[in-house]
């Protein structure tokens, strides 16, 4: 299986920035959609940002404009770009593949974004 590793978040203050990080254990990216995925307390994990293998990027209405996702391939690695952050963004952020993926894989801890007003 392999393993998502999510790292980055914080707290910040309105309006500022974070980049969160997430590195596979093995080179799944040129074969998976991957997704940035946001998880609020008792609610579902929703992707808010995805990648496909070939580099199309699509963002959730909520965060177009402030939000960039990214990859590196040689690092196995995809990247949130977050600015403008505003107290909604505040949720614990996953990475990982979209469905439907072939690829058996482990959900990472997350990554605790918190912003303050």
């Amino acid at each position: 299986q392999v393993r998502l590793v999510e790292s980055g978040g914080g707290l910040v203050q309105v309006g500022g920035s974070l980049r969160l990080s997430c590195v596979a254990s093995e080179s799944i990216l040129s074969t998976n959609t991957m997704g940035w995925y946001r998880k609020y307390p008792g609610k579902q994990r929703d992707v808010v940002a995805s990648i496909t293998s070939d580099g199309t990027t699509n963002y959730h209405d909520s965060v177009k404009g402030r939000f960039t996702i990214s990859r590196d391939l040689d690092k196995n690695a995809v990247y949130l770009q977050m600015n403008s952050l505003k107290p909604d963004d505040t949720a614990v952020y996953y990475c990982a593949p979209t469905f439907p993926t072939a690829t058996y894989y482990l959900w990472g801890q997350g990554t605790q974004v918190t912003v303050s007003s």
